[in-house]
């Protein structure tokens, strides 16, 4: 196997690459990333070490990706700008890396007959839920950000491609993701980083929204489920079963570092904030045989466990860019509200 994996310097990618170097020795991947500010070649540094492991640095939207994926058993389509604030403010670069990258890699792939293509999306196409019920892959795709709006119109692309071209794809969304190298903007390790600093823990308005974590380890594992087995054209929605309000998270956070609750702060809520996610993944399930396998509090206490172990790589990718985007979006638009 040959697969080509786009996105693969960051959190997920990354942790995919590992993932697939341990079970599949033998496959050779060839990593593509534009190294944005998310993109950190370092998280790959054991990888390609060990040999049948390729970096190449390029932009999704290059049309010279075609030499890239040609020869190529498979790819997976991890990269994507995600950061929802990040979209908010400007969604340019949204519109032009999730869509206009993603079709630019499916019109590569098609040209070159690349025989199997996993798109990596997200369940924040669904939109928001109330605080019952779950999405499923046949829930109405309702986004709220301009994030999560670029995810949809890639899914659809891609979708819309397999019906009409007979292209050989499959969509997966995943719920909320946490473990090694993910990026401090996101918020297991933004608690986490200001934890072990002794700053100020900040939290969305009364932090009472809802995600459904998973361990990255899980994901990647549903991921090779996919690639291997799963059915072209079809969505399969990995979640971890895992529903916990973010200040509760928080919390547990402090708690695994012995940190005191008074470290949390709580800021302006964000622009159309979704209030609940939950994931339904009975469809991987029953096909594929996948379940999530790392318990909650194992995970998280691993995670934290990592950060802790690995504060030089903390200390690098909380600074320059990242530090000033931190105050841009958290510190200057403090406001506390009464817990």
């Amino acid at each position: 196997m040959k697969l080509l994996i786009t996105g693969g310097a960051g959190f997920i990618g990354s942790n995919f690459v590992h993932h697939t170097r341990a079970t599949h020795p033998e496959w050779k991947l060839v990593v593509l990333d534009k190294l944005t500010y998310a993109g950190n070649l370092e998280n790959l540094e054991p990888a390609l070490q060990q040999g049948h492991c390729e970096f190449v640095q390029m932009d999704i939207c290059d049309p010279a990706v075609r030499d890239q994926v040609r020869g190529c058993d498979a790819v997976i389509h991890f990269a994507a700008e995600s950061h929802v604030d990040r979209s908010i403010e400007d969604a340019v670069a949204f519109v032009r890396t999730n869509v206009d990258g993603t079709h630019n890699m499916v019109q590569a792939c098609r040209e070159t007959g690349v025989p199997r293509f996993v798109h990596v999306s997200t369940d924040e196409v669904y939109g928001s839920l109330g605080k019952e019920g779950q999405f499923t892959e046949t829930s109405p795709v309702q986004p709220n950000s301009p994030y999560a709006a670029t995810k949809a119109a890639s899914d659809l692309l891609v979708l819309a491609y397999v019906r009409t071209h007979k292209f050989p794809a499959i969509v997966t969304r995943c719920s909320n993701n946490y473990g090694p190298y993910q990026f401090p903007e996101k918020f297991v390790p933004l608690m986490i980083a200001q934890a072990l600093a002794g700053e100020k823990l900040p939290v969305y308005g009364k932090g009472e929204n809802v995600r459904d974590w998973i361990h990255v380890s899980d994901h990647c594992r549903a991921l090779e489920s996919v690639l291997q087995r799963g059915r072209v054209g079809e969505v399969y929605n990995i979640g971890g079963g895992n529903e916990v309000p973010n200040l509760e998270l928080a919390k547990l956070i402090l708690k695994l570092l012995d940190r005191p609750d008074n470290l949390i702060k709580f800021v302006t809520d964000r622009p159309g904030h979704d209030l609940r996610y939950a994931i339904d993944c009975l469809k991987i399930g029953r096909e594929l045989g996948w379940a999530p396998e790392v318990g909650f509090v194992r995970g998280l206490s691993d995670t934290v466990a990592w950060y802790r172990e690995h504060q030089q790589w903390l200390d690098d990718v909380r600074s320059g860019q990242y530090r000033d985007y931190f105050q841009k979006h958290y510190i200057r638009r403090e406001q506390t509200f009464a817990q």
